[in-house]
C-alpha cells in the first residue's frame, strides 16, 4: 500500500495512509484546521505544525525509509502571485494531467499550489520537474528536486484539494526495487546524465525551463513526456550463433517474466549488467539488443550507462545459466562461453590433502575462497623457516590474503576454518594474555614510587586485535622472537588502527615491508616508559571487504606495492532465489585430521629445499611472461612477479604441511591458485592500476592475446594498424615482434611477412 509519512503538531510519526477516507480525516483534524488558519495570517510557526506528507516507503519495521527509499511519486511547489494567478496554474495543471500524471493538486497555506506527479522512473527528481515545469509552462522551485521531499498539508476542503487520483494510496515498489531505483538516480547525478537545461541546477525560484535550451544535444528530439512505446525492430546480433532476441527471451523467463510500468527501469538494470559480459561491456552493442519495455532511447540510454559501471565484470553465474539452458535446448553456446576473461578460472577437482580437509565442510561455491584465504593462518605456524626462491633470495612465508566480494556473497566463509587452524596458538595466546594481565594489575596497584616488577619473559601472544596501537604492535613483534603475528580483520578498514598518529598510508608501508625479506620494523622513543624496540616484521593476515570498499580502500596506492603483494580472491555471486548454502560440522574428528599437518609445520625449521616447488615455480614463471609478452600488457606482467613468488610460498607451505612430501596435485592446485589470485587483480584493479600507469591497454581486464587479432599471416604494417587502434606506443612494435618471435609463437617468412605457429600444423 502507499505509505506516507505524518508530522502533526510537531510528533512525528512514521504511519502508512491507506485510503482516501484516511487520508481526509488526517487532513481534517481540529489541530490542522486551526494552524492552517493561523498560517494563512503569516504564523510561520503554525505552519510547520501543519501535518506532512513525505512521499518515500516505510520499512517492515514501521520506520521512515528516507530518501533511499524513493516512491513512484515525487511532490513539488508553484508560488503564485495572488488567487488567480493559482486559478489560472491550477487549471493549466488538470489540462495536462494525464501527460504528466498527476496524482494530486491543492493549494499551500499561502495559496500557492503543491502537486504531486506519477515520476518516470530513471529520471531524477530535477528531470521530472523540469517536464512538468516545460508542460505546464509553469516556473519552477528548484530548491524543491530532493528525494525525501516533505509537503505542508493543508485541508481537505473542496476548494483547497483541486484533485487527488486514490492510486496514489498504491505503491508498485518493493523496499528492495526502490532502493535499487535510488542507486541509479545518484548515479544519474553523479554522472552528469540528467538531461535538464543547463541552468536549472543553480537557478532561482522562478526559473522558467521551457526558456532555455536542454543541455543533452538529444534530449530536445525526444519527447520525453510520452515514453515511446514503439519496439525497435529485433536485433539480428547473434552471441555464438544464438539470437540475442532468445538469450533476453529465456532471461525473462528465468526471472519472472517480462517486466510491467513501475518496475521496468530496475529489471533492465539488472539484465544491462549481466547481459554486457556477452556485449563486451560495450553500450552502442546493449542499446542495439536491449529491448525498450515502452521506455525511450534516452531513458535506456541512462539505465545502460549505469549498468555499465557495475563491479564485477565479466560473465556472471546467471547469465552463464539462461546460455546453459539454451544449449541444452540445442544451441552452441556452452563450448564457446568465455572463461579466462569472464570468470575466474575452476578449481582442480583433485586438491591437496591438507586443502580437501579444509574444504571438507565448505559448501562448493565457497570452497576456492576458502582454499586461497587458508594460507596466512597456515603460515602463521612456521617459525624461522626459510625458502629459497628462483631469484636466489631466501623467504619466510610472509602471506596476506583479502576476500573481495559483495554484500551478503558469504565472506564469513573462512571463518570456521581458520578459527581451527589457529586454535594451539589461540591456546597458548590466551595463557600469556593472562600472564600479562596479572603482571599489569600488580604493577597498577603499586604507587608511582614503588618499585615495578619487570615485564614477564617469554609473552608470545602472535594474534593480535583489530584495533591494535602501532605501540603495541611494536612491542608483540618484539617480544614474539620471531614467530609470525596474526590478524583477522572483518573488514578492511580495521587496518587504519596501524596508522601510527595519524599518518596517511602507514599500514601500506608495513604490507609491503612485511612481505619484504629482512625487513625491520619500530620506532625510537626517548622516554624510558616508551615502546622503543625495532624487530623483524613478520606478519600475516587475512581481511574482507566489498568489492566497491575494496578498490576505494586502495585507489591511492595502486602502483606502490600493496596490491602486488597481497593475494586476493572472490566469491561468485548466486543466482537469485538460491537456497542458502549448507556447511558441515567442524567437530573433533576435524581436527584430529588436522593436527599432524599443523604439528608438521610448528616443527619446521632453517633452511627448507623443495625441488618440485623451485621447479614448478620456474614453470609458472615462464608460463605468465608468455601470456604477458602475447597480450603486451603491463599491467598483468607486474602483478605476475611477485603473484609467483605467492604461490611459491603457498606450494612450500602444502609440502612442509605434508611432511615434506609432494604430491601431484599441489602442481595442478598452485597453478589454479596463481591464475586465480591474477584473474581477481586484473578484474578488479587493472583498469585503474593501467590509468595509474598511463599505460594504454584493451579494454578488456584480462589479458588478451593480440595474436588473436591478426591473421594467420600478417604484416609489420598489420601489427602497427593494431597498435594505433589500441592506442598503444607504435614505438613498440618491432620489440613486440621480436619477443614473438624469441618465444616462438611466430615466424618471419622469406617475402617480409609473419605466420603464426599455431598455424603450422
Amino acid at each position: 500500500m502507499r505509505k506516507i509519512y505524518l508530522d502533526g503538531q510537531g510528533h512525528k510519526v512514521a504511519a502508512p495512509v491507506t485510503s482516501k477516507e484516511e487520508y481526509f480525516a488526517i487532513r481534517n483534524t481540529v489541530s490542522n484546521r486551526q494552524n492552517l488558519m493561523k498560517a494563512h495570517q503569516g504564523d510561520e510557526d503554525a505552519k510547520r505544525k501543519l501535518v506532512q506528507f513525505n512521499y518515500n516507503d516505510l520499512l517492515p519495521d514501521g520506520k521512515l525509509a528516507g530518501c533511499c527509499h524513493p516512491s513512484s511519486y515525487f511532490a513539488g511547489d508553484v508560488d503564485c502571485e495572488g488567487i488567480q494567478a493559482s486559478k489560472e496554474i491550477a487549471q493549466r495543471f488538470l489540462e495536462h494531467k494525464d501527460e504528466i500524471g498527476l496524482m494530486e493538486l491543492s493549494r499551500s497555506a499561502r495559496y500557492g499550489l503543491h502537486y504531486v506527479c506519477r515520476r518516470q522512473m530513471g529520471r531524477t527528481i530535477l528531470e521530472n520537474q523540469v517536464r512538468v515545469a516545460q508542460i505546464t509552462k509553469t516556473e519552477m522551485d528548484t530548491s524543491a528536486h530532493d528525494l525525501q521531499r516533505v509537503m505542508f498539508t493543508v485541508t481537505a476542503d473542496s476548494d483547497e484539494l483541486l484533485y487527488l487520483d486514490e492510486a496514489i494510496f498504491q505503491e508498485p515498489l518493493t523496499i528492495e526495487e526502490s532502493e535499487r531505483e535510488y542507486e541509479l538516480l545518484k548515479e544519474r547525478e553523479r554522472a552528469g546524465l540528467e538531461e535538464v537545461p543547463a541552468g536549472a541546477k543553480k537557478a532561482n525560484k522562478h526559473y522558467r525551463p521551457w526558456e532555455e535550451e536542454m543541455s543533452d544535444g538529444g534530449c530536445q528530439k525526444e519527447d520525453v513526456s510520452q515514453p515511446s512505446t514503439i519496439s525497435p525492430q529485433p536485433s539480428e546480433k547473434t552471441f555464438n550463433g544464438v539470437p540475442y532476441t532468445d538469450i533476453i527471451s529465456e532471461w525473462w523467463r528465468q526471472h519472472g517474466g517480462e517486466p510491467k510500468e513501475g518496475v521496468r527501469n530496475i529489471a533492465l538494470h539488472k539484465l544491462a549488467v549481466h547481459l554486457r559480459g556477452i556485449c563486451d561491456n560495450r553500450q552502442d552493442v546493449l542499446m542495439e539488443v536491449m529491448p525498450r519495455v515502452g521506455l525511450t532511447d534516452a531513458e535506456l540510454r541512462s539505465i545502460i550507462a549505469s549498468a555499465c559501471k557495475e563491479q564485477p565484470k565479466g560473465l556472471t553465474s546467471e547469465m552463464k545459466a539462461v546460455l546453459k539452458s539454451l544449449d541444452a535446448k540445442g544451441g552452441e553456446v556452452a563450448e564457446s562461453t568465455p572463461t579466462i576473461s569472464s570468470m575466474p578460472p575452476e578449481m582442480p577437482k583433485k586438491l591437496p590433502k591438507l586443502i580437501k580437509l579444509l574444504v571438507s565442510k565448505t559448501p562448493d561455491i565457497y570452497k576456492p575462497t576458502v582454499a586461497q584465504a587458508v594460507f596466512p593462518s597456515l603460515a602463521t605456524h612456521l617459525w624461522k623457516a626459510k625458502f629459497e626462491y628462483i631469484d636466489g633470495v631466501m623467504h619466510e612465508a610472509t602471506l596476506m590474503n583479502v576476500v573481495m566480494a559483495e554484500t551478503g556473497a558469504g565472506k564469513s566463509c573462512i571463518d570456521k576454518p581458520i578459527e581451527r587452524i589457529m586454535a594451539d596458538i589461540d591456546e597458548r595466546d590466551q595463557v600469556n594474555l593472562k600472564r600479562e594481565q596479572a603482571w599489569k594489575d600488580a604493577a597498577n596497584s603499586k604507587g608511582a614510587n614503588k618499585d615495578k616488577d619487570k615485564r614477564p619473559e617469554g609473552l608470545i601472544i602472535q594474534r593480535i586485535d583489530h584495533d591494535v596501537t602501532n605501540a603495541a604492535f611494536v612491542l608483540r613483534l618484539q617480544e614474539a622472537e620471531e614467530h609470525f603475528l596474526y590478524l583477522k580483520a572483518n573488514e578492511i578498514q580495521m587496518f587504519d588502527a596501524l596508522k601510527g598518529n595519524g599518518k596517511s598510508g602507514h599500514q601500506f608501508q608495513i604490507m609491503c615491508l612485511a612481505f619484504d625479506p629482512g625487513s625491520t620494523y619500530g620506532q625510537t622513543r626517548a622516554s624510558a616508559q616508551s615502546v622503543s624496540y625495532r624487530p623483524r616484521l613478520l606478519f600475516n593476515w587475512n581481511a574482507c571487504t566489498t568489492i566497491k570498499m575494496g578498490q576505494s580502500y586502495f585507489r591511492n596506492v595502486l602502483i606502490d606495492g600493496p596490491l602486488n603483494r597481497i593475494n586476493f580472491c572472490t566469491i561468485p555471486e548466486r543466482p537469485i532465489g538460491s537456497p542458502i548454502p549448507k556447511y558441515g560440522k567442524y567437530d573433533a574428528k576435524f581436527d584430529e585430521e588436522l593436527k599432524p599437518f599443523i604439528d608438521n609445520l610448528c616443527a619446521a625449521r632453517g633452511e627448507i629445499s623443495c625441488p618440485e616447488a623451485y621447479k614448478l615455480a620456474k614453470k609458472l614463471d615462464e608460463e605468465c611472461k608468455m601470456k604477458a609478452v602475447e597480450s603486451q600488457s603491463r599491467t598483468y606482467e607486474n602483478f605476475t612477479f611477485r603473484g609467483n613468488v605467492i604461490a611459491y610460498l603457498k606450494a612450500c607451505v602444502l609440502y612442509v604441511a605434508n611432511g615434506c612430501k609432494w604430491e601431484k596435485s599441489i602442481e595442478d592446485f598452485i597453478r589454479w591458485s596463481l591464475n586465480y589470485d591474477l584473474w581477481c587483480k586484473m578484474e578488479y584493479f587493472g583498469d585503474a592500476v593501467t590509468q595509474a600507469n598511463r599505460f594504454n591497454r584493451p579494454s578488456n581486464n584480462q589479458p588478451k592475446s593480440l595474436l588473436l587479432e591478426l591473421n594467420q599471416t600478417f604484416t609489420r604494417q598489420d601489427v602497427k594498424d593494431l597498435y594505433v587502434k589500441k592506442g598503444m606506443d607504435v614505438s613498440k612494435v618491432a620489440q613486440t615482434i621480436r619477443a614473438w618471435k624469441f618465444r616462438n609463437l611466430i615466424i618471419e617468412l622469406e617475402d617480409g611477412t609473419y605466420k603464426q605457429l599455431r598455424y603450422a600444423a
